[in-house]
């Protein structure tokens, strides 16, 4: 669940802020998506994991 939407401006060092901060997942064209924190390219940064 999200904490809040993102913003311009927003800059994630890592996925662990953006999570503390409510705004994952990040979407490509949303502020604060950036290639380094999309690990599979699929245009979905800091999305959630379920174990296999």
């Amino acid at each position: 669940m999200r904490g809040r939407k993102p913003q311009d401006g927003d800059y994630w060092r890592r996925c662990a802020d953006a999570r503390a901060a409510g705004v994952a997942p990040i979407y490509r064209g949303q502020p604060g998506y950036r290639d380094g924190l999309d690990a599979d390219a699929d245009g979905i940064a800091c999305e959630p994991y379920r174990g296999l």
